[in-house]
């Protein structure tokens, strides 16, 4: 019984594939601005994730006050 070979190089993740060829079709600036948008929507919906929770912190407040 023979073990299976080793693969020198490593299999590209779905994230590697997709940068390779955003590079192949997109300029620098345009790479630059999409990642930035991007950061800005999880920012966005981080910031609103936070509301939520101080939201029910605040009516658990009030509810524990009446």
């Amino acid at each position: 019984m023979h073990a299976a070979p080793v693969r020198a190089t490593a299999i590209p993740t779905v994230t590697t594939a997709l940068r390779a060829v955003e590079s192949l079709l997109m300029s620098s600036g345009q790479r630059t601005a999409r990642r930035n948008a991007w950061t800005a929507v999880l920012e966005d919906r981080r910031r609103a994730q936070d509301r939520v929770e101080v939201d029910h912190v605040l009516k658990a407040v009030a509810d524990h006050r009446s």
